[in-house]
């Protein structure tokens, strides 16, 4: 009788380590989420606060390219207050696209292109733009792993007991997954086709 107690009770304390562990894994996780999250968002607070100038720089130089300067403005602000990942990637997706036109109307000012402002700013914003880039990778990663605990057997008891809830991703867009290009290079021409032989006249030996 001893002898099956004491196995009982064996079997009671290994179990309640394995629960124990498996706990502290998702509490490891998610924290993990957080700290990947909180990259993202020091370099999508760094992003937003290069906006206003970047406005106020092409104003001075394309005051009636109005309806642009409005949608990165509008972006930005949806952008400051989205509340979870998903708004975030959604905004974050839209001030993408609103800069890459407001970089396309710029290449008609050549004294806008060539304003030293307007030049860090382009290259901070790029910069920021790339590390937003690695920083998704990152945090989505941690995502995938913690939601997968949380959602597979037997971690996902402890999770639905202890109220562990799936983290949102933090998404590009499918027709905007490529880095913001805010390139001052023009495009480059095309080629020219070869020269044609004037009418009449044979082409040259070799040809």
């Amino acid at each position: 009788m001893e002898i099956v107690l004491i196995v009982v009770i064996v079997v009671l304390v290994l179990l309640a380590i394995v629960l124990v562990g498996m706990y502290n894994g998702l509490v490891r996780s998610r924290l993990q989420v957080r700290e990947a999250w909180s990259s993202i968002d020091i370099q999508l607070k760094r992003r937003s606060s290069l906006i206003p100038n970047l406005v106020e720089t092409v104003r001075g130089y394309a005051s009636h390219e109005r309806e642009t300067l409005e949608n990165v403005t509008r972006a930005r602000a949806q952008l400051d207050n989205a509340g979870t990942a998903q708004q975030a990637g959604q905004a974050n997706n839209m001030l993408t696209q609103a800069l890459r036109s407001l970089f396309a109307v710029s290449e008609a000012y050549p004294d806008l292109k060539a304003n030293t402002n307007f030049q860090q700013l382009q290259s901070e914003l790029t910069d920021t733009e790339d590390k937003i880039a690695y920083a998704r990778q990152f945090y989505n990663r941690n995502v995938l792993s913690y939601n997968s605990k949380v959602q597979t057997v037997p971690t996902a008891m402890i999770a639905g007991m202890f109220g562990f809830r799936e983290e949102e991703f933090f998404e590009a867009e499918e027709g905007e997954r490529e880095d913001v290009t805010v390139s001052f290079a023009p495009p480059a021409a095309a080629a020219a086709p070869p020269a044609q032989p004037p009418a009449g006249e044979p082409p040259a030996p070799g040809n």
